[in-house]
């Protein structure tokens, strides 16, 4: 079957398999769910409004990611009317949100149409650039006095098209004009009907600066939306850069940096936006609070902290909030499921300017995407591969406090110009970094009585079995499962878990505190050194893909791989 002239790349069969039998389903809230009938009538009706922002965004989101995906999605539309097969590869579509991506366990992309491929820079860049021309033009146009233009397209609000032998760079606001117009005017309309005036007063600074070609308005929006703890209603406009593959390899070019650095131009990956929607839970944003009140002590205790300015501590104090989130919308980034879906979200990232300019951070967390609905095979690979007296301690709940540490650590560590200047491998060095704070740092919540000491060992196993049990190998080298294998290694290694000989799982609860303090450090040690050789050299290193390893991927494999997600809204 063909769709706009390119045919269906995989058979009617391939995709009702892919649909039915590896999609699973996570169910946002509804008009019944009690967070939604304890809001204000204001509220109800404010967040109509943010739902239609979101519905927007994901087009944006779509035009970013490839020139296809929107004349194929209308396409499919249309076809999926009248033809079960169509139907169905819009759903896969619609999980992908694109026409292409990894799932996290096939070796090659999933390629919907035959004929139409992923780029390196998506859609931020022309598609028929690569990373070796766009240095050669970057160099001419610096070497011709063009290092105005050069900034724009090098930073991370720019659409980047060609303009005869050089590059220009249109603002976001610029080329989604028509689409930032709308999604203002929803979110002016939440603003008129919302009962919260700091979250009136946020709407607002997001609505101006989705209108203005303003750096400036979006440092005001980031931060407005960091300080609001006690908000009844949650809505971010996500600005994330891990699709873009094609700036960061930019930094593999010493001479080129060197000349950029002059210039004073730190290139920055292209954002993909994305827009969340909830209701913020009162009782689950309390265990977060606990967790807050530790970051400042925590900051005098990362290695190296004399060595580097944190944002949390000394003179910035602690400028974070976080809450829990009844889940009503996620477009857009959000909704590029490729192989995995956001848990929480620590924003704004390092690289963006409100950060740099004494701004807060605001972490969030997605309670209905933490809810897996896979006990009963949990229960076949605790049986299989661990052994019993650990099963006790495996729980869902205790990834989600691992979780909370994982974000928190986002906000420790060296700054955004030691991590970008890791180029390509700046998004797993920073993932590593945030999943081993919380490791290395969970037992001073011990100590502070946040949780118990069998709370800790709780954490480590589900953690364990959870994040480095694998289903394959990370392809594309994706930031998070990359991280989970570089952290199975050298724990193993260190002695803090091993297989016995009918490969079952074994800890040693101390080595697994101690190791984790050792990898934390040499984490810090990559990210401080500014090289993307040595953090090339580490991540090899650690990132070897064993016997035992294959042996896990298969036996969950032949559980049955649901690497597909259908997002299901309500509102």
């Amino acid at each position: 079957m063909k769709i706009n002239g390119f045919k269906i790349k995989y058979s009617a069969a391939d995709i009702k398999k892919r649909v039915t039998q590896q999609m699973r389903r996570i169910e946002l809230i509804d008009r019944e769910h009690e967070s939604y009938k304890n809001l204000s009538t204001g509220d109800k009706k404010a967040l109509k409004y943010l739902v239609n922002a979101a519905r927007i965004i994901n087009d944006v989101a779509l035009e970013m990611d490839h020139p296809m995906n929107l004349v194929q999605k209308q396409a499919l539309e249309v076809a999926a009317e009248k033809s079960p097969y169509a139907a169905n590869t819009l759903k896969l579509f619609n999980s992908l949100n694109g026409v292409a991506g990894s799932n996290g366990v096939d070796k090659e992309p999933v390629e919907i149409f035959e004929g139409i491929h992923q780029y390196e820079g998506r859609n931020f860049y022309p598609t028929d650039l690569n990373a070796k021309e766009l240095a050669q033009i970057i160099n001419k146009m610096l070497d011709e006095g063009k290092s105005d233009e050069v900034r724009k397209i090098l930073s991370a609000r720019t659409m980047v098209r060609r303009d005869g032998e050089y590059l220009k760079a249109i603002d976001y606001t610029e080329y989604f004009a028509d689409e930032f117009s709308e999604i203002a005017n929803e979110l002016e309309c939440a603003a008129h009907f919302t009962d919260d005036k700091l979250f009136k007063d946020y709407l607002g600074w997001q609505a101006q600066a989705l209108l203005q070609n303003n750096e400036e308005m979006d440092v005001l929006a980031d931060k407005h939306w960091a300080e609001m703890q006690d908000t009844p209603l949650e809505f971010t406009l996500s600005r994330e850069n891990y699709d873009d593959k094609l700036t960061s390899k930019l930094f593999s070019d010493k001479k080129l940096c060197a000349k950029l650095e002059r210039f004073k131009i730190n290139p920055v990956p292209k954002d993909m936006l994305g827009i969340r929607v909830g209701i913020v839970n009162r009782k689950g944003t309390e265990l977060l609070l606990k967790f807050k009140e530790e970051m400042v002590k925590l900051a005098k205790l990362m290695p190296y902290s004399d060595k580097y300015e944190q944002n949390v501590g000394g003179k910035n104090g602690l400028k974070q909030t976080m809450v829990d989130v009844d889940i009503v919308a996620l477009s857009g980034d959000y909704a590029l499921c490729r192989g995995g879906i956001t848990l929480a979200q620590n924003l704004p990232n390092n690289d963006k300017p409100s950060l740099m300019r004494g701004g807060g951070r605001r972490n969030v967390y997605h309670r209905q995407v933490r809810y897996d609905g896979e006990s009963e095979k949990t229960k076949k690979i605790l049986d299989k591969l661990v052994i019993p007296e650990l099963h006790k301690y495996y729980n869902n709940e205790y990834d989600h406090l691992f979780t909370i540490g994982h974000e928190n650590g986002h906000s420790l560590g060296p700054d955004s110009t030691y991590q970008t200047a890791l180029g390509i491998y700046h998004h797993i060095i920073e993932e590593h970094k945030a999943d081993m704070i919380s490791a290395a740092m969970m037992p001073e919540y011990v100590k502070s009585g946040i949780i118990s000491e069998e709370e800790l060992k709780a954490i480590y196993v589900t953690w364990v079995v959870k994040r480095h049990f694998m289903k394959a190998y990370p392809q594309d080298k994706e930031a998070h499962r990359m991280a989970d294998l570089i952290e199975y290694n050298y724990l193993h290694d260190y002695g803090a878990f091993w297989f016995d000989e009918d490969r079952k799982l074994h800890i040693d609860f101390a080595k697994m505190k101690s190791g984790s303090r050792s990898l934390l450090k040499k984490i810090i040690e990559v990210q401080l050194s500014k090289s993307p050789e040595f953090a090339k050299e580490f991540v090899d290193k650690w990132t070897e893909w064993g016997e035992m390893l294959q042996y896990i991927a298969e036996f969950k494999q032949s559980l049955g791989i649901r690497p597909y997600i259908d997002i299901v809204s309500y509102f």
